[in-house]
C-alpha cells in the first residue's frame, strides 16, 4: 500500500509539472475547481474546443446539461443526461464539489451565482450547476484564450 501511494504521489507531481509548463492546461487551472488533473484531462480527452459552436455544447458533449422535456412552447428541464464523457463529468463535479465546500464552510463572494443557490438549493444539485458553469468557461478560456477572470460581484 505504501509503494502504491509512493507511485501516485510522483505520478501527481510529474503531471502537475507538465500541467504548469503547458500553455493550455495552465489556462484552466485558473478556473477555481479545475486543477492539474481535471486541466490535463479535459485538453487529452475532449477534441479541439472549435469542434464546438457553443459553451453549452461542450457541457453536452460531457454530459452536464439538463434533458428536456418540451411540449406546446412550456421549456421542462430535468436531470443532467449522463450520456458523455464520464471521466470529464466525474473530474467537473468533484472539483465543483469542492469550491460548494469551501464555499459552505468560508462564506460565498457576496451577491455571486453561488452565494444565491446556497440559500435556496441542495449542495449536490449545486455541484452539477456549477460543474456545467466550468465546462462552459473552460471552453471559452480554450477558443478564445486568456486567462479566468473572477466576475464582478452581483454579476454571472
Amino acid at each position: 500500500m505504501e509503494s502504491l501511494s509512493e507511485q501516485i504521489a510522483e505520478l501527481e507531481k510529474g503531471l502537475r509539472v507538465r500541467a504548469r509548463q503547458d500553455e493550455v492546461a495552465s489556462r484552466l487551472m485558473t478556473i477555481p475547481g479545475i486543477g492539474a488533473i481535471c486541466a490535463t484531462a479535459i485538453e487529452a480527452l475532449a477534441p479541439s474546443a472549435e469542434t464546438f459552436s457553443k459553451g453549452r455544447d461542450f457541457a453536452a458533449w460531457i454530459g452536464l446539461t439538463p434533458k428536456q422535456n418540451s411540449s406546446g412552447g412550456k421549456d421542462r428541464l430535468g436531470k443532467i443526461s449522463r450520456m458523455g464523457r464520464r471521466d470529464l463529468r466525474r473530474l467537473l463535479v468533484l472539483g465543483a464539489t469542492a469550491v460548494v465546500r469551501w464555499a459552505r464552510r468560508y462564506g460565498p463572494p457576496a451577491g455571486s451565482w453561488l452565494a444565491r443557490m446556497l440559500l435556496k438549493k441542495p449542495p449536490k444539485l449545486i455541484a452539477v450547476a456549477l460543474a456545467n458553469k466550468l465546462a462552459r468557461i473552460a471552453w471559452a478560456l480554450m477558443v478564445r484564450g486568456g486567462a479566468y477572470q473572477a466576475p464582478a460581484s452581483g454579476a454571472a
